[in-house]
């Protein structure tokens, strides 16, 4: 699990806000042990509070760990609406700015990323409230994001060859997954090439949109890689 190396602050509990200071803890405990690797005790422990205070709220530690994924779909959902923006100001620089918010939300709030897309989970220990909140109207509401991004990217593709744009999101989805799970969950392997998160990202969507035959005239050919590459060249 890769820590971000944010400072940490528990909140001082009061009533009221003992649901807000468990997911905190949830999410400190994420980030240090992974999804599974802590109990309900040690979180009641984190927070400051008693070993039965959690059970005010959560019936065990899936539930809190559905609770800290439904609520990163939320935060997730608003963030990529928001950098969609409704297609403003060009389809394609809000489609850019989608990806770019999507990486930003993995590397900023790791934690409920890896919850929402249950890393390290398996079959023994991925429980029904997690599979429950992956499924919720906010992590709809974020797949649908993407399917508005595909139709507008899409539109101006004859009818006939158009591609199914469920299909088009999916590919988005899981081509940002996962260098999301490479480069910003793992870290590692970050480290081995010259380039950022966001530029393989920009690459690989430029070939996407390129096979599809959706680049506006004038778009850019050229990968950041193969910018950089010409940048060096240019410099020796």
């Amino acid at each position: 699990m890769n820590n971000s190396g944010r400072r940490w602050q528990r909140r001082s509990y009061h009533h009221g806000n003992l649901k807000e200071v468990l997911l905190e803890a949830a999410r400190k405990l994420i980030e240090e042990h992974g999804a599974f690797g802590f109990s309900l005790t040690e979180a009641a422990r984190l927070a400051g509070v008693s070993p039965a205070a959690p059970y005010r709220h959560f019936r065990d530690r899936d539930a809190l760990l559905a609770e800290v994924a439904r609520t990163g779909f939320e935060r997730f959902a608003a963030r990529l609406d928001a950098a969609w923006n409704n297609g403003i100001p060009t389809p394609l620089s809000a489609f850019e700015a989608l990806g770019r918010a999507y990486l930003a939300f993995a590397r900023e709030d790791p934690a409920s990323y890896a919850v929402m897309f249950e890393s390290g989970a398996t079959a023994e220990n991925r429980g029904e409230a997690i599979q429950a909140a992956a499924s919720s109207p906010a992590a709809e509401k974020a797949f649908n994001v993407l399917q508005q991004a595909a139709a507008a990217i899409c539109q101006h593709l004859p009818e006939n060859e158009r591609p199914p744009l469920k299909l088009v999101a999916m590919h988005f989805w899981t081509m940002s997954h996962g260098i999301a799970s490479l480069f910003i969950q793992e870290g590692s392997a970050a480290r081995k090439i010259p380039l950022t998160p966001e530029e393989v990202l920009e690459s690989g969507l430029l070939i996407y949109l390129k096979g599809l035959g959706v680049l506006p005239e004038g778009a850019a050919q050229e990968t950041p890689e193969q910018n950089s590459q010409d940048s060096s060249e240019g410099a020796s």
